[in-house]
């Protein structure tokens, strides 16, 4: 896979992560989800957005293991590979299929999935969304198409609100005066990346010290963040401090001296958790693409055998303070994919 395919989906950015799993699981069987055999078989139609990438991979696990918990339950999995015409003919086909009763999809493209989940829904499939949007408002956990059995996602608004919250913070723990922030997009012309940075620039809005002077595109890859960060610091020498994605953070780490200039992202992955623990990161924010999987499952069970949906999920809401790493509280943590 390309460095602009593994790009495109961590999600889009984007984001992975962490979790304490007992605060974060959905409660299936307290709302009667039949489990083990001689109920009724769930067969699940898995849209991934790329199943051979470090944030996808632990989703699909989980998911997995999460059916193989319920009993009589199946996951047929269908990779995208990140092109949004391939997973809409994937959905399409898989719903007109009469194989399955279930569909979970993680959208690349939330928008141009609404009328063939409609359909779906409307044939009596129950679906499942995860991970990203499905729908145009990016500042909701709530369900954006009417019979959505579940919608098991990060809202990308908040995600960004915490970040610029972070930054702020880390302007005034390290005294940087002016605050000149080098802000990475990871595709910078998606939606979700717009959600993020003007939610972003919303937080940090007010500070006069506190301005975005440069800006690059990481595409979720290490890599294309190193040199993107490089790229920045060789136009703005000033630049005291970093945000961005876990995999573009990973990139600016190898670029920067972090006594110097500090380093925020977003994902909470595992190493993004060691560079809060070690101090060469002052903060992340969590993302869980593991805990997910496996409430897009539980979701997709429970609608199947008892017809009852789960709603809006934010599994990253319930984690401590509300998601947001630090020094301070990461011994709390624990990440749920790679980086």
């Amino acid at each position: 896979m390309n460095s602009k395919s593994q790009a495109f989906r961590r999600r889009w950015a984007r984001a992975g992560v962490i979790g304490v799993v007992a605060a974060v699981a959905v409660s299936v069987a307290a709302a009667g989800v039949a489990i083990g055999s001689g109920h009724k078989p769930v067969k699940i139609a898995y849209l991934s957005f790329a199943v051979a990438n470090s944030y996808d991979a632990p989703m699909l696990a989980a998911a997995q293991k999460a059916a193989k918990a319920a009993g009589a339950t199946t996951i047929t999995v269908q990779d995208a590979n990140n092109s949004p015409t391939t997973q809409l003919n994937q959905l399409q086909t898989v719903a007109s299929s009469h194989q399955y009763n279930a569909i979970i999809v993680q959208p690349i493209f939330g928008t141009g999935l609404i009328t063939s989940v409609q359909a779906a829904i409307k044939s009596g499939i129950k679906v499942v969304n995860m991970d990203q949007e499905l729908g145009p408002n990016l500042s909701t956990d709530k369900p954006q198409v009417a019979g959505l059995s579940g919608n098991v996602v990060f809202v990308p608004t908040e995600i960004g609100k915490k970040l610029g919250k972070l930054a702020l913070q880390a302007c005034a723990a390290h005294k940087l005066n002016p605050c000149n922030i080098g802000y990475l997009d990871d595709i910078k012309a998606s939606a979700l990346d717009v959600a993020l940075s003007q939610a972003f620039g919303g937080a940090i809005a007010g500070h006069s010290t506190v301005s975005i002077v440069a800006e690059g595109q990481d595409f979720f890859t290490p890599s294309i963040g190193l040199g993107a960060v490089q790229t920045m610091l060789q136009a703005n020498p000033n630049i005291n401090l970093i945000v961005g994605s876990d995999q573009g953070i990973e990139g600016a780490v190898q670029a920067v001296d972090p006594s110097k200039v500090v380093l925020i992202g977003y994902g909470a992955s595992v190493a993004g958790i060691k560079g809060v623990a070690s101090g060469a990161w002052y903060g992340d924010v969590a993302q869980l693409p593991a805990s997910e999987g496996r409430d897009a499952v539980q979701c997709a069970v429970q609608a199947v055998r008892t017809g009852k949906g789960c709603g809006g999920v934010d599994p990253v809401a319930k984690l401590p303070n509300g998601g947001v790493v630090t020094k301070a509280n990461v011994r709390k943590f624990h990440g749920e994919w790679p980086g």
